[in-house]
């Protein structure tokens, strides 16, 4: 056997130069490259290996490794997981940076490589800078806590065990139904430590994406429950997106005649304005797909894990109503006591709709009703204009709240209002990405995707500080298209490092920061359900020790000015479109919006529940209303 006598990082980085993909006829590499953060766990090993074998793929710098994860999964996700970036770090607070970007993509199932540096596998220098030492068990180091949250997990403490551990890391990565993040941990000892590897170790490897077909005994089954429905509904999940069965939904919506509702996953699979469209559905959806849910008697889910915004903890969905779920994941199919088609989405579609024989939702005008219901609330809240009258209908500490707000920082404008403009500025196939607070549910409402895949919503995690990193990585995967970062000044603060890389790579990428100096979205949670505010608005300290006093006026501008940024500051609709038209202008650098928006101007639930941790007993009046109201909505929600 012809052998190559590399060290183990060596290896590494020559095998993932070599690691391609094929689906539907087409073919090219898998690892687009490596982000990396060097430091005493992988700057000798893996570093010395990059500048010797990365020939194809590129080598970034990171400014922060849980951002430079973020940036990896947001370029995974946008290529609809058919492309992924490897990310590396050091040991120990490096590496634990990781884990909760590794978290963020497993619960997503975006893939991604995590290659943390690991303490010595010989123990010789133990204990190694950043280790930490178990007395129970001297064999565990800051790595296993990846266990939790990735999909494979492996730990090369020889350099021959690389081999076995890269073939199970790529079978995870490229499994449509099990994907997620990857964690190999490489001792630095071991990085540099050689061994005579086969060279068929390093040959081209192709890994085929194969379209399973689903069962024709279950397609009939599926055909008998939806023949059998008198309001029917499709959910887009965002299965439909990564099988890229875009046409095939469309065309079973098309030809059923059954309207359906997306998830954030699933969002500008279809263009907004299709008529048969309801929009965002679920906690964070809009009336015109949650009305239509509320009593519909089959929901055929397509590539969606119905989390609990989806399905409103349950709630939205009658305990008499069937599913039938098409999805490649035989654990999400089985959700709800549905028709399980395990199958992928762009094979199954075509096949179930020709079992349907024909069959057409006997909706009247139900659908239509809907839509122009929403069009015009959605008008409503592109036009809410601030004056003294305009005060949110919570209690009287949120209207001091938003008094103070307007006049501490001079803010004159709407969440809504802002969210609307920019929705219709830009360029319809300039793609919006955005994860928590409160714009993930203002913008599956009010988004509307006029370009295909150009929606990139992390909101199976929720995780703060994936706007601005993963802004960078779907600029990565779209090239001169226009990428707009919707994040709160929450997350700005929290995560936003990526942005200097943004600046050093010359990656144009616009960060539309909603200023409204506060955790505007947990704070709409805490005082709605009957507390008073408590750490999450943005204010000094007052003379009652609370925090109490003005709020902070930060000028993020400025911050970002610093990084090297373009940079406005927005108070005023003409100051937003303005800055909008100079933005379209800047060639070659990052963009950051200051929009100072008046806190409590974001939309509200549209027939949809919540399922929180409301309390049984309190001092407080408003929270037992709180519980009481969980009560009258537990009744009525689907136990499983």
């Amino acid at each position: 056997m012809e052998t190559v006598r590399l060290t183990m990082a060596q290896a590494l980085v020559r095998f993932l130069e070599n690691q391609y993909i094929s689906y539907d006829g087409k073919e090219h590499p898998f690892v687009e490259g490596v982000i990396m953060l060097p430091g005493h766990g992988n700057v000798l090993g893996v570093g010395q290996a990059l500048a010797q074998e990365a020939h194809r793929m590129q080598v970034w710098q990171g400014k922060n490794e849980q951002g430079m994860a973020h940036t990896a999964m947001a370029f995974a996700k946008q290529n609809k997981r058919k492309k992924i970036i490897a990310v590396t770090s050091s040991v120990g607070p490096g590496a634990a940076n990781m884990v909760t970007a590794a978290a963020t993509a497993t619960a997503n199932n975006i893939p991604i490589l995590i290659l943390p540096g690991d303490v010595y596998a010989c123990r010789q220098p133990d204990p190694v800078l950043q280790q930490i030492e178990h007395t129970y068990d001297l064999s565990i180091s800051t790595n296993d806590a990846f266990k939790a949250v990735c999909r494979y997990w492996d730990r090369v403490a020889r350099p021959e065990q690389l081999m076995s551990a890269m073939i199970s890391a790529m079978r995870t990565l490229t499994d449509p139904a099990n994907t997620g993040a990857v964690c190999i941990a490489i001792p630095q000892d071991v990085e540099g430590e050689a061994y005579d590897y086969p060279v068929t170790f390093f040959q081209k490897r192709v890994h085929k994406l194969a379209r399973r077909t689903p069962d024709e005994e279950v397609i009939a089954e599926a055909a008998t429950v939806i023949k059998a429905a008198k309001k029917p509904l499709l959910i887009c999940g965002g299965g439909v997106r990564y099988s890229e069965a875009h046409e095939q939904f469309r065309e079973f919506a098309e030809a059923t005649g059954i309207p359906f509702g997306e998830t954030q996953a699933g969002k500008s699979a279809i263009v907004y304005d299709h008529y048969l469209n309801l929009g965002g559905i679920g906690t964070t959806g809009c009336s015109a797909a949650n009305e239509i849910a509320r009593e519909a008697d089959v929901i055929i889910g397509v590539g969606t894990r119905y989390t609990d915004f989806t399905t409103s903890s349950k709630w939205l969905f009658k305990e008499t109503a069937k599913f039938v779920n098409i999805n490649v994941s035989e654990f999400q199919a089985l959700k709800l006591e549905a028709v399980p088609v395990v199958a992928d989405a762009k094979k199954a579609l075509p096949i179930l709709l020709k079992a349907l024989d024909g069959y057409k939702a006997p909706y009247k005008d139900e659908v239509k009703v809907a839509r122009e219901k929403w069009a015009k609330e959605l008008e409503r809240l592109r036009g809410i204009q601030f004056s003294d009258d305009y005060i949110p209908e919570v209690n009287d500490a949120n209207a001091e709240s938003a008094r103070r707000f307007a006049k501490d920082l001079d803010a004159t404008l709407t969440q809504t209002t802002v969210l609307g403009a920019i929705n219709m500025l830009i360029d319809k196939d300039d793609v919006a990405i955005g994860s928590a607070g409160s714009l993930p549910g203002d913008m599956q409402r009010m988004w509307c995707a006029r370009g295909v895949d150009t929606y990139n919503m992390e909101y199976g995690y929720s995780c703060m500080g994936y706007e601005i990193s993963g802004a960078l990585g779907v600029k990565y995967a779209i090239g001169d298209r226009d990428v707009y970062s919707m994040c709160g000044d929450g997350s700005f603060v929290m995560l936003h490092s990526e942005l200097l890389t943004a600046v050093q790579e010359r990656k144009k990428i616009v960060v539309c920061l909603f200023n409204n100096a506060s955790f505007g979205c947990i704070n709409n949670l805490q005082v709605g359900h009957g507390n008073n505010t408590l750490c999450t608005e943005l204010r000094y300290r007052g003379e009652d020790g609370k925090h109490s006093g003005q709020f902070m006026p930060v000028d993020f501008a400025k911050i970002a000015e610093g990084y090297g940024c373009k940079a406005f500051t927005v108070k005023t609709m003409a100051d937003l479109e303005d800055a909008l038209k100079k933005t379209k202008e800047i060639k070659d650098v990052p963009v950051l919006l200051d929009i100072r928006v008046l806190p409590k101007s974001m939309t509200e639930g549209y027939s949809s529940w919540w399922r929180c941790g409301d309390v049984q007993v309190s001092e407080n009046p408003r929270n037992l209303k709180a519980y009481q109201d969980h009560l009258d909505h537990v009744k009525d929600a689907r136990k499983y």
